[in-house]
């Protein structure tokens, strides 16, 4: 049973490489600024919320101690990326290379927003995940939907008031500042019921599955205990 606990499911490694490609596409979604009605957004809201579903479904079938794994998973092959990134855009071009501004403007992210970005996706997925595992275990395991959005609520609202105050104080105005913040955690919570029957679904599926169901009774919730499956 506790060499069974150590190991990670075939499908639990598919929902970790779609969670990491959502990271990195988000990544670069961001550097396109899209209008919708009267709003102004990252093209990254497009895919970004699916990171958190990822992490929801990874928590409610699997427990925190695998949602922990994905989340230093995803962290570091984001970080993998921005970093090749950064050093390809720092090399010279070649001589014949007349997109230099393009590529920049896409993998040129500034250090400032790069690390307040990781800062706050690290703070917001394992407030998620924290925030998914104590309602599982209040609720007895009901009331899925509630936790969802709730744990959603709470990691995009950790995620935003960490984010922009570090990526652009001093550059966008407070009020703006502040926005831009409502914005984010309103509209990613309201794609998170939008497709939460979708996740329902997939969550039974994998429960039936997979034949897990895991409540985190007496676990630690340290979160560098990486491999402390």
């Amino acid at each position: 049973m506790e060499q069974k606990r150590k190991m990670v499911s075939v499908l639990f490694m598919l929902f970790s490489i779609l969670f990491c490609v959502c990271l990195i596409t988000a990544n670069v979604l961001e550097t396109k600024q899209i209008q919708v009605g009267a709003i102004s957004l990252t093209g990254g809201l497009i895919v970004f919320p699916v990171s958190y579903i990822i992490n929801d479904c990874v928590c409610e079938v699997w427990g925190y101690r695998k949602a922990r794994l994905l989340i230093w998973l995803g962290f570091l092959m984001n970080f993998f990326f921005v970093s090749l990134g950064a050093l390809c855009d720092w090399i010279p071009g070649a001589s014949y290379w007349t997109n230099d501004a393009g590529f920049h403007a896409i993998f040129g992210l500034a250090p400032r927003i790069a690390a307040a970005s990781f800062i706050a996706f690290l703070v917001g997925s394992f407030v998620n995940a924290y925030v998914m595992s104590r309602m599982k275990i209040r609720d007895g395991g009901r009331h899925f939907s509630s936790r969802a959005i709730w744990s959603t609520v709470l990691g995009e609202s950790a995620d935003s008031l960490i984010f922009f105050p570090l990526a652009l104080s001093g550059i966008v105005p407070t009020v703006e500042l502040f926005k831009l913040m409502i914005w984010q955690v309103l509209l990613k919570t309201v794609y998170e019921i939008i497709v939460l029957p979708i996740t329902i679904c997939v969550v039974k599926a994998l429960k039936d599955h997979e034949g897990e169901d895991v409540y985190d009774e007496g676990i630690s919730y340290n979160v560098l205990k990486i491999f402390n499956l």
